[in-house]
């Protein structure tokens, strides 16, 4: 892996915190600055577009009229009664 210097400007206050937060996590204030970037930079990546899901379905002619497959209480209603 290769590391590059260099420098950045950053307010005072938000400096400090963030050492304070390195030292008690015991890790460095490099590696909370390049967490921060890869989490910032994951945040803006577009969204890889999945392929539509084809639902096989076998047999009958899909749902019998009232039923609700969002409401599973009166899904096992419908069942126990048939």
């Amino acid at each position: 892996m290769m590391f590059m210097r260099t420098t950045i400007r950053i307010d005072d206050n938000i400096l400090n915190e963030a050492k304070k937060a390195a030292l008690a996590s015991n890790i460095t204030l490099s590696d909370i600055v390049e967490t921060a970037i890869k989490e910032f930079l994951s945040q803006r990546r577009p969204k890889s577009k999945r392929e539509p899901v084809k639902i096989i379905t076998y047999r009958g002619r899909g749902l019998k009229p009232g039923v609700d497959l969002d409401d599973s209480a009166s899904l096992l209603d419908v069942m126990e009664n048939d």
